[in-house]
């Protein structure tokens, strides 16, 4: 039997990490002067617009999802998912110890959560994907 990529369970995943990453982006953006080691040409526009830009990686997986594209909806939520891990560089340019508490929090929810929805829509494709998942004809 399929597995439907758009069922509760993952939905669910899917807006918990979209306010994780919101969170992140949106604190980004308004304490970029109390991040540390940022590079000076980034500005809060320019992090909305990047957030804007991983947003729509998880809309294209939903469109597709709900337009039957099942497989290519999970590799969208996955690497929509594996975005979040892009928030990590922040310790490439100053340790954890650096960053205020609430830095390091949205910085690490947005990580899990897109860690997790990652690995969901790896586990959910695998299952997809298994011989017994696809339809026989003939």
């Amino acid at each position: 039997m399929p597995v439907a990529p758009l069922s509760k369970p993952v939905l669910a995943l899917v807006a918990l990490y979209a306010v994780a990453s919101l969170a992140h982006f949106a604190h980004n953006a308004e304490y970029i002067a109390f991040y540390p080691g940022m590079p000076g040409w980034l500005n809060p526009g320019k992090v909305y617009v990047a957030w804007l830009g991983v947003t729509l990686v998880g809309v294209a997986s939903l469109v597709l999802g709900c337009s039957g594209f099942a497989a290519s909806a999970l590799v969208a939520l996955g690497v929509y998912g594996a975005l979040g891990l892009d928030g990590l560089g922040h310790y490439t340019l100053a340790l954890c110890s650096e960053h205020t508490l609430v830095s390091n929090l949205t910085i690490w929810a947005e990580a899990v959560s897109g860690l997790v929805l990652l690995f969901t829509a790896s586990i959910l494709l695998g299952r997809r994907l298994r011989p017994e998942a696809r339809p026989r004809h003939g």
